[in-house]
């Protein structure tokens, strides 16, 4: 071979270095997202669009390291986007539900703010903001604060939901008694703890003359999700009022009474839940949602408004799980969202045919959506794999898009995401099940990479197209993440959800393995003996039973999750939870439940296995986590159990922050030290109590 000349070595040289320079600036600076980026996420959701459907308020949520805590504050956006985002509420109490007057010129919200008698802890009470000036005016002072509300169509009156009881009148700092005392089945709930005396009811604030009266009681039952009719003469709501609804009872029914208080109407007759009552504009019919069957998916109901007839199904063949209704069209249509296949889309049903057609589209995450009649408008946030949800605004067809924010922009910038690849294969019974492949960060086909399984929660959960931090965290530290939706999942039709039915541990077991299958022999490069497995609630139970039937993984991390049926039952906030799933109660099929506990076949585990569970989960105990824990010891497993204290069941989507973050970083450190064989591996650095 002949050798260069040094002009020639020269030219060589200088185009290297051009090229080099000339490469964007952000494919060089760009890294990997960390679990430590959560405390830089912007939040939004809650898009409420303007009367004359010229803006829209919306919330911004952030996180704050240094007070472990989230924030708050309302915005507001032109709805063409000829003007930026300008923020409405200071940041120094948090603010939510932001809810235009009927005339658009008052937002009223929800926010925590101290009160003039420094003794009374802040609760959520009613504010006023004028929008041509001034500061917010608080408008509520419930003891117990505010929940939900509604403007009346006059815009004088606002209904809200407020607890009390009779506790209300005892001094705290002299209770006789610190005791918990209860005689119903029901008296306690993951997510708001020990049930008290307080009921929710409806009460009714008049602007004009600065009072509030209820015009719903009971002690018995709780009532939610009231509506205004368009005439401003009745208020829908839903309550389960069989004297039952502490005690096994799911019969919740719409109810329409006076919005000045009177007699009460039922509107719905199902033996199962009814809620999420709409009045159409001309206050004639009530739209809502409800199920005949515990087994059966909820479907979309009409009635007359002034009872006394049955209801009538609003679109037929309808195998999707609405939520969000809404009226539009001047009562042509309903609008709902719901999850399809990995995605979540808004659809629309004619009133008249009784048909329903999908709205919008795309390999995204469609939520939250509000509706403006008299422009013909919606707006929505949208997320997908890459990106968290940001503002967007169309017509109602779902043409003429138009992005109104651009949350998180400065962060993206900076991070390489990556992507999510759809692969669709056969489960048990040649059923077809969509499984999810994300690609390690910096992937080289000439090389090989560990692979997480990932198993969703519920069973009645959807993975897909949605924003998962955890997964690009994964990614990010090299590891290829599979996930799938098997049988049991929502947003495949009734059948598919229903087919989890005495098969925990069964063909959802064989669905998800028949996927990790799939993905190692489609791909070479992912290696077949470094396998991770984790998932949380369902998925955590999954995972377990798994470790219990294959020594094909090489680590596992469960979350929050299910070992042992016979004594979950009777301790969750369900109480006898699993009867729909496992064909009777614990009482009925004792046997079946201790055959479908991963608990029963903990001596077959080889699996180093962490356990993350949180203190005051009250959906899965944590005796759940504990009791896993000190079979795998017993059964000289590799195990360490985490216990995140003041946190419940949702402890890695809305926990305390530093306890998300580490709950991400203890997974990080379980499966560097057994999928990449790192023996210097350490674990987060938290208060841990060494009991050897």
């Amino acid at each position: 071979m002949r050798l260069k000349t040094p002009i020639q070595v020269f030219l060589i040289l200088f185009a290297l270095m051009l090229s080099a320079t000339t490469q964007p600036v952000g494919a060089l600076q760009k890294r990997g997202i960390t679990p430590e980026d959560y405390y830089a996420f912007e939040f939004l959701s809650d898009p409420r669009i303007s009367p004359d459907g010229s803006q829209v308020a919306y919330v911004v949520t952030t996180v704050s390291q240094r007070q472990n805590r989230r924030n708050s504050t309302i915005w507001l956006v032109a709805a063409n986007g000829a003007t930026k985002p300008r923020q409405l509420t200071a940041p120094l109490y948090s603010s939510s539900s932001p809810r235009w007057s009927p005339d658009g010129q008052t937002l009223a919200f929800l926010s925590s703010r101290p009160s003039s008698d420094s003794s009374e802890a802040p609760r959520p009470q009613i504010y006023l903001l004028q929008l041509n000036g001034g500061e917010p005016q608080r408008i509520s002072n419930f003891k117990n604060g505010a929940g939900s509300f509604q403007w009346s169509p006059d815009g004088k009156r606002l209904a809200c939901l407020v607890r009390t009881g009779a506790s209300d009148a005892i001094d705290e700092r002299n209770r006789p008694s610190d005791v918990r005392h209860y005689k119903t089945m029901q008296y306690k709930f993951n997510d708001t703890g020990w049930h008290d005396d307080k009921r929710a009811h409806i009460w009714i604030v008049d602007l004009a003359k600065n009072d509030a009266r209820a015009i719903t009681g009971g002690e018995d039952w709780n009532d939610a999700d009231m509506q205004w009719s368009p005439d401003g003469k009745t208020i829908a709501f839903t309550s389960d009022r069989t004297g039952r609804a502490y005690e096994d009872s799911r019969n919740t029914d719409v109810w329409t009474i006076p919005a000045d208080g009177g007699q009460l109407t039922k509107i719905s007759a199902h033996a199962e839940p009814d809620s999420s009552p709409r009045w159409s504009p001309d206050s004639k019919q009530l739209a809502f949602i409800g199920s005949t069957e515990q087994t059966n998916h909820p479907k979309i109901y009409l009635a007359a408004s002034a009872g006394g007839t049955a209801s009538s199904l609003a679109v037929n063949n309808l195998d999707l799980i609405p939520g969000n209704l809404r009226w539009a069209e001047a009562g042509k249509a309903l609008y709902f969202e719901t999850g399809v296949r990995g995605e979540y889309h808004v659809y629309r049903v004619d009133v008249g045919t009784k048909t329903v057609k999908q709205m919008t589209t795309g390999g995204r995450a469609i939520r939250n959506f509000d509706v403006n009649d008299k422009t013909g408008k919606m707006v929505y946030t949208v997320n997908d794999f890459k990106r968290l949800d940001d503002l967007y605004i169309a017509d109602l067809n779902g043409g003429n898009e138009k992005k109104l924010t651009n949350l998180n922009a400065a962060l993206w910038d900076k991070l390489d995401l990556m992507d999510v690849e759809r692969l669709s294969y056969k489960g048990a019974d040649g059923w077809d099940v969509d499984g999810f492949l994300v690609k390690p960060r910096g992937f080289n086909p000439g090389a090989k990479y560990p692979m997480i399984l990932n198993i969703h929660g519920g069973p009645a959960g959807m993975y897909g197209v949605d924003w998962f931090h955890e997964f690009q965290v994964y990614a990010a530290r090299g590891w290829a993440v599979f996930y799938t939706n098997p049988r049991g999942s929502t947003g495949y039709g009734e059948k598919f959800e229903r087919g989890i039915k005495n098969e925990w541990g069964g063909k959802d077991y064989v669905d998800v393995m028949n996927g990790i299958e799939m993905v190692l022999q489609k791909y070479d490069w992912i290696d077949r003996n470094r396998l991770g497995v984790t998932g949380g609630s369902y998925g955590g139970f999954l995972t377990n039973w798994i470790v219990g039937h294959t020594e094909l993984f090489k680590a596992a991390v469960t979350l929050r999750s299910i070992s042992n049926f016979i004594s979950d039952e009777g301790t969750r906030d369900g109480a006898y939870g699993h009867k729909r799933d496992f064909g009777g109660d614990l009482f009925e099929r004792f046997d079946f439940y201790w055959e479908r506990s991963p608990l029963k076949y903990a001596d077959k585990v080889k699996t180093p296995t962490l356990i993350l569970h949180a203190d005051n989960d009250f959906r899965v105990p944590l005796e759940q986590g504990e009791q896993w824990f000190r079979a795998l010891k017993r059964f000289g497993v590799t195990t360490e159990i985490v216990m995140f204290p003041r946190d419940n069941h949702n402890l890695t989507r809305t926990g305390e922050p530093k306890h998300l973050v580490e709950s991400l970083n203890w997974q990080l450190y379980w499966f560097d030290r057994f999928l990449n064989n790192n023996e210097a591996a350490v674990p987060p650095t938290v208060r841990i109590t060494d009991s050897r």
